[in-house]
């Protein structure tokens, strides 16, 4: 449940380099990494800084040249050599070429790939958040919830995990999780569509009844809105109240049932209509790329193009928020250095 796209050919590279030794490796170069509850993992400095500069420190360490702005345009295989053509009219010479570009957003950029021979499953955002142009709900932004239960409707995506409110709609690792796994059937929707939130996952309809009927019984005199009576952020609390029409002099005895209804549709079978994704540039992940059944899972090398490997999100594969991504990168990473070490 952790990769959308790609999870049997996991399940066999993951055999090869595995989280544990991710951590282990890090760990080694002085770099110490948590796991929080749902299982995603961040370095204990929660920056993500740190990483880049431990690699850059082992890259230094044994002397791997980097050539930065070297925009490569074409790739020629000839007498057992890679001549990559770069903007700049250079051309570089490798015996052996590994492709770790990351992943594309749209179908044209993977032409200079194509040229290898290779078919691409065409590219779709994935890990985005859900647009809410104009709900009033989004005068929350900062507002988080830490446990609740999303669904899209007309679908069989549902989530449950924490939720933010956000000025333009809602994030947070549940939203985000959907928007991978909905990747391409969001996509298809154009991003138009609907969500049922429920903010208390531990109620249903009837039990919320249950629960407000206590509530008129034990609280009878106390005015709605001057007790937050399920661990709802307040802010969010007083929301739900004004939107069900629910004055702050209206005590609990009093709470008509039309109004009731309505708060208890509010929290527990909550609508929304989303227009539209928001992506961040350096969070981007992409659902596509080079097409699995043409790399050999065992040496991440080209079924293809003898000497040619791939590593990383440029392969259609990709995994949820948390690390999952970063760990497809280390694994396709590890095993095809290790081959290209063994024929060097």
């Amino acid at each position: 449940r952790r990769y959308p796209r790609g999870q049997s050919f996991l399940k066999k590279s993951l055999h090869w380099f595995s989280p544990k030794d991710t951590l282990s490796w890090f760990t080694e170069r002085g770099v110490t990494i948590h796991q929080e509850a749902d299982g995603r993992m961040f370095p204990d400095t929660n920056n993500s800084q740190t990483i880049i500069d431990c690699l850059l420190r082992e890259a230094n360490q044994y002397g791997v040249a980097l050539q930065l702005n070297c925009d490569v345009q074409q790739i020629k295989h000839v007498n057992g050599q890679f001549h990559l053509e770069t903007a700049g009219s250079r051309t570089l010479t490798a015996d052996f070429l590994c492709i770790a570009t990351g992943g594309y957003p749209k179908a044209a950029q993977f032409s200079w790939l194509t040229q290898t021979g290779h078919n691409i499953e065409s590219p779709v955002p994935s890990l985005f958040t859900f647009n809410m142009p104009k709900h009033p709900i989004t005068s929350l932004m900062g507002v988080s919830v830490a446990k609740a239960s999303v669904k899209i409707l007309g679908t069989k995506l549902q989530e449950a995990g924490p939720v933010l409110i956000t000025h333009w709609g809602m994030s947070g690792p549940a939203i985000l999780r959907l928007s991978a796994w909905g990747a391409r059937e969001l996509a298809e929707k154009q991003y138009q569509f609907n969500v049922m939130i429920n903010w208390l996952p531990e109620y249903h309809e009837q039990s919320m009844k249950d629960a407000f009927i206590e509530l008129r019984q034990t609280q009878a005199a106390q005015k709605i809105h001057g007790k937050n009576p399920f661990g709802l952020p307040n802010r969010l609390w007083t929301f739900f109240l004004e939107q069900a029409g629910i004055t702050e002099q209206m005590r609990w005895a009093d709470l008509p049932a039309k109004q009731q209804q309505q708060l208890i549709r509010l929290l527990v079978a909550n609508e929304f209509a989303v227009s539209g994704k928001t992506t961040f540039k350096e969070e981007f992940v992409t659902c596509g790329g080079i097409q699995l059944n043409e790399i050999d899972v065992n040496s991440m090398q080209s079924k293809r193009m003898p000497g040619l490997y791939f590593a990383g999100e440029v392969m259609d594969v990709d995994g949820i928020t948390g690390g999952f991504n970063f760990q497809h990168a280390w694994t396709s990473g590890w095993i095809a250095a290790q081959h290209i070490a063994q024929q060097a």
